[in-house]
């Protein structure tokens, strides 16, 4: 939805549903706490001392961490949803580059974040090289998925429906490598997020459309050229191509 016009050259759009904002921020927050709670579940000693005290909290962290896997994973299928029932913003295409001209403009996009070019190529939403690399997050969201089930399947209750999931352990080479894998996408994922924050500050800054602002509102200030077709900077009047 094409928002009012702020100033002759720019135009307010929305572009951020709510419910990719509420999904991103559900994923955000579980991230923290997972993270956090896997970090002591795999070396209790962090924390504690005495045994007693070590046996109590590894409990509450180990709650908190499954609660919070069901939380994330709802919210990755949710976002998952949303690519296909979502806006022109959100949608599969804006993170798999379908379509020639997103294909077009990662080699440009690459020469903007690498200081080869002053003005990036005209996109509201994800650029083709973020759409990608939230393409490779998705997938280690998926794998994170996949080993904690696998990992949780080992020693759930013989009653628990999350026994079914034990196939998934041979498929990941083994509950050894499952909790390496689980561990090690662990820390790519903070790696991720703290790059996240910094290039949406950045860019916020640069381009100053309200990247961080809309993630809150939904709503960013874009160049009246990137909602129509203007040479070089890949951009279409009739799809505005997110």
């Amino acid at each position: 939805m094409i928002g009012d016009t702020l100033l002759s050259d720019t135009v307010r759009v929305y572009v951020w549903e709510w419910p990719v904002r509420v999904c991103h921020w559900l994923i955000a927050g579980s991230i923290a706490i997972l993270s956090l709670t896997g970090l002591y579940i795999a070396n209790p000693s962090l924390m504690t001392t005495g045994l007693a005290t070590q046996r109590s909290l590894m409990g509450l962290f180990k709650l908190a961490h499954y609660s919070t896997a069901i939380v994330f994973g709802i919210a990755v299928a949710a976002r998952l949803y949303w690519m296909f029932a979502g806006n022109t913003y959100a949608r599969w295409d804006k993170f798999v580059p379908a379509r020639a001209k997103r294909w077009k403009a990662v080699v440009p996009t690459l020469k903007y974040y690498t200081f080869r070019m002053r003005k990036p190529p005209g996109f509201v939403g994800h650029n083709p090289l973020a759409g990608l690399t939230y393409t490779f997050v998705f997938v280690i969201y998926l794998i994170m998925i996949g080993t904690g089930l696998a990992i949780y399947s080992i020693s759930a209750h013989v009653d628990s429906p999350l026994r079914w999931f034990q196939f998934l352990v041979p498929i990941f080479g083994g509950a050894s490598t499952a909790r390496w894998l689980h561990h090690g996408f662990m820390w790519m994922l903070i790696g991720f997020a703290l790059h996240h924050v910094y290039s949406a500050v950045l860019m916020s800054q640069v381009e100053a459309n309200a990247t961080v602002e809309s993630i809150f509102s939904g709503y960013k200030f874009v160049p009246r050229e990137d909602l129509v077709y203007s040479g070089y900077r890949f951009v279409d009047r009739k799809d505005t191509h997110g």
